[in-house]
């Protein structure tokens, strides 16, 4: 029997169960997860280059984040027993799948970039005003705009 699904019916175990799909969206949605996936999207790669691809991420964060991965099924690891050991890191099956969405995602942002960030000014103004005209100290507000990503 062919039924077409409508939009509740696929969001229900999500709706039901909303556990699992936090734990995976948090995962998947991270930045440096999101960096690592479209960064291995071209193929396989080296740890080092890897981490000079994801400019900013740590060392030790590039390890978590792909341990992290590993264990989520998107991304496998490849040891090779040479002096110095040699790891290679590529997508899976799983991980080829939600390349599209984040290609999607990332070239969102790339295209809002701007309009982002002239928003972010906007705002930033308007509720510096608001504080001073509220008497508040200027030093509550929130921080200029930022670059999309930077902390």
């Amino acid at each position: 029997m062919d039924r077409s699904f409508t939009e509740q019916e696929r969001l229900q175990p999500l709706l039901e169960d909303c556990t699992i799909a936090r734990q995976i969206l948090d995962r998947v949605g991270d930045k440096w997860s999101v960096l690592i996936i479209v960064n291995l999207g071209s193929g396989p790669l080296r740890f080092k280059e890897l981490q000079r691809r994801s400019g900013g991420i740590s060392q030790r964060m590039l390890t978590q984040t792909l341990r992290y991965l590993e264990r989520d099924g998107i991304v496998w690891r490849k040891a090779t027993p040479t002096v110095p050991l040699t790891v290679e890191y590529g997508l899976t099956a799983l991980g080829e799948s939600l390349l599209q969405p984040l290609t999607t995602l990332v070239g969102w942002v790339n295209g809002n970039r701007e309009e982002i960030t002239s928003a972010r000014i906007s705002y930033d103004s308007r509720q510096e005003d608001a504080l001073t005209v509220d008497g508040l100290e200027e030093t509550t507000a929130p921080p200029a705009a930022e670059a999309i990503g930077a902390e």
